[in-house]
């Protein structure tokens, strides 16, 4: 899992600096949240439509979607998450509001987070 940490906290800081700078201010690690919507493939944080939707493009491209996925969700979200603290974070990264995550909003929140830099890609980290 440390592996994955590092990549999912080098694309976070590399797609979304202001937030990364934010989580890492409130000393809220990726361990808090990530694993439990990866392991379980995002049908605990999403609802089974979105979620299924998400298995399918996993399926086709890879774990890398379930890292872009993540990112993509935060993004979403990152104005509310700027203003929060530490527990409303971590609070609200255990069930994000599926009221508030539509499918297309989420997948063009996804389609702009980058795998690949100039220097690595998501398999070289």
């Amino acid at each position: 899992m440390t592996i994955y940490y590092n990549a999912f906290n080098y694309f976070f800081k590399y797609n979304l600096p202001k937030l990364y700078k934010h989580f890492t201010d409130q000393k809220l690690t990726a361990d808090l949240y990530i694993i439990d919507w990866i392991f379980s493939i995002y049908s605990r944080c999403l609802n089974l439509d979105l979620a299924s939707r998400v298995w399918d493009v996993f399926f086709r491209d890879g774990e890398q979607f379930l890292f872009r996925t993540a990112l993509g969700i935060l993004k979403l979200f990152q104005s509310e998450l700027l203003d929060m603290d530490f527990i409303a974070m971590a609070q609200f990264l255990s069930r994000p509001p599926e009221a508030k995550v539509g499918q297309v909003e989420l997948f063009r929140s996804i389609e702009g987070i980058a795998v690949e830099t100039r220097n690595h890609s998501f398999k070289q980290i």
